[in-house]
């Protein structure tokens, strides 16, 4: 189901106890003082779900708001087995829903906490959670707040990333190149974030990991002291001791993680060859798995938009019609495309077609398909196309509107800066020019068939 934000209606299925009427409120799963998650019931599909329910008044006045904002837009550009799924999302005057995947099995947290794990149960949840960390990364994304409270267990033993709402993306990052916002749970925290000089956003979420791999395997933290600045020196100084049960190759694996210095701290490319993380083959097939799942996807969306019909028959034509509002709403003075785009940088151009909305998606496919090996091409909607970095930090959306049966209206976005590219935008680059041909070809063409029209309308000759 797409993310989306809408007033939704009882009118789906009269029910008193149902949540817009179409979820079943359950039992309490948890609360924090902002929110509470409930279990529920889509009366529609009888799929589970669980519900956060966010007071509007109790984050009315803080920066709450935005990174509930920021907390959408992250979790729409992710999809992973390895990430909790945002449905949608739903608000009232008072109170905004997050729809999410319900996972059984609760917190990691709760599981550790009974005991120790063993190396293999601890190295099958830490390929789980390093592919789906590596996922976050190549979309540009940092969760910058991994902890085994916000890593969930399902029903067949997999681990899920949950709770993005200290997270954050490429577009937030200085001049510098560093995140410099102070977050993070104490005991989970890296030692740069504490000499508040700036940070890399997925260094920090490699040593969060390494706290988490420690965890379970030891039975207990890395840093830990009753008082919070003694517990912040050992961090700082990377002052932690493996027990006697771990084997040599995960202490050495933990000293890589837990390093002190960011730019020796081993990365997640360099973790994924790693011998202690290889071991068993567990990851292979997490990894081939998710792989498979990704490039599906991706395939089936990059040929979509040559127009390629279902294998169960032809689908129905669908075509994006613009209704009064759409046209109103194109006024930049009432553009609300910003509210979750949080993006720093963007650009914006629309122009009016005759050409037959099939044909301009088939078309900036076509010049697309060139760049998919660094960049992500994907279907978006029925005449829409996206073509996204792989780092996340740029991307082109092109959507294509019906105006009237002759005429249609592309619009097209791009999205963050290209530092790769020093002669402009991808759009206006290549894109523009070699469509602006087809374009004008269609245009010439038409012109030359109602001047033939024209020469052919005049009387008959007997």
């Amino acid at each position: 189901m797409p993310l989306e934000i809408e007033r939704a209606s009882s009118a789906l299925l009269p029910s008193r106890n149902a949540l817009f009427g179409k979820y079943e409120m359950g039992r309490l799963l948890g609360c924090g003082a902002f929110a509470k998650v409930y279990y529920a019931r889509d009366v529609l599909t009888g799929n589970s779900v669980a519900i956060k329910i966010i007071s509007k008044n109790k984050i009315s006045g803080t920066t709450l708001m935005s990174n509930i904002k920021s907390e959408i837009s992250i979790m729409r550009r992710l999809r992973h087995p390895n990430i909790v799924k945002l449905y949608e999302v739903l608000a009232t005057k008072t109170k905004i829903f997050f729809v999410m995947e319900f996972v059984k099995g609760g917190e990691l947290f709760a599981k550790v906490a009974k005991g120790r794990f063993s190396e293999d149960l601890s190295r099958q949840y830490f390929q789980q959670l390093i592919s789906a960390v590596a996922h976050c990364h190549s979309r540009g994304v940092f969760h910058r707040d991994l902890k085994p409270e916000n890593l969930l267990i399902d029903d067949n033993g997999d681990l899920k990333v949950s709770d993005f709402g200290l997270s954050a993306v490429t577009g937030q990052v200085r001049n510098d190149g560093l995140l410099h916002t102070l977050c993070g749970t104490p005991a989970y925290v890296a030692p740069e974030i504490l000499g508040k000089k700036g940070y890399d956003g997925a260094k920090v979420d490699v040593w969060s990991c390494g706290v988490i791999l420690f965890v379970m395997t030891a039975g207990f933290l890395p840093f830990n002291d009753p008082n919070l600045m003694a517990m912040y020196k050992k961090i700082y100084k990377g002052d932690f001791r493996c027990p006697k049960w771990m084997s040599a190759d995960l202490k050495r694996f933990l000293q890589r993680l837990l390093d002190t210095w960011p730019d020796s701290r081993i990365t997640v490319d360099e973790i994924l060859r790693d011998p202690w993380f290889k071991k068993g083959g567990g990851y292979e097939k997490t990894a081939a798995e998710a792989m498979s799942f990704y490039n599906q996807e991706e395939e089936e969306d990059f040929e979509c938009c040559y127009g390629c019909l279902c294998e169960d028959g032809a689908k129905e034509e669908k075509h994006s019609e613009l209704n009064a509002f759409d046209l109103i709403s194109f006024s930049s003075g009432l553009d609300l495309s910003g509210l979750f785009d949080i993006s720093t940088q963007s650009s914006a151009e629309r122009f009016v077609s005759m050409e037959s909305p099939e044909k301009i998606i088939e078309k900036v496919g076509e010049i697309l398909k060139a760049e998919e090996n660094t960049m992500r091409v994907r279907r978006r909607k029925e005449l829409g196309i996206q073509l996204e970095k792989k780092n996340g930090k740029f991307s082109v959306n092109v959507e294509v509107y019906r105006l009237s049966d002759n005429l249609v209206v592309v619009d097209v976005k791009e999205t963050g800066r290209d530092d790769e590219d020093e002669e402009g935008g991808l759009w206006t680059r290549k894109v523009k020019p070699q469509l602006r041909s087809l374009l004008l070809n269609k245009h010439l063409e038409e012109s030359q068939q109602q001047r033939r029209g024209i020469e052919n309308s005049g009387p008959e000759i007997i």
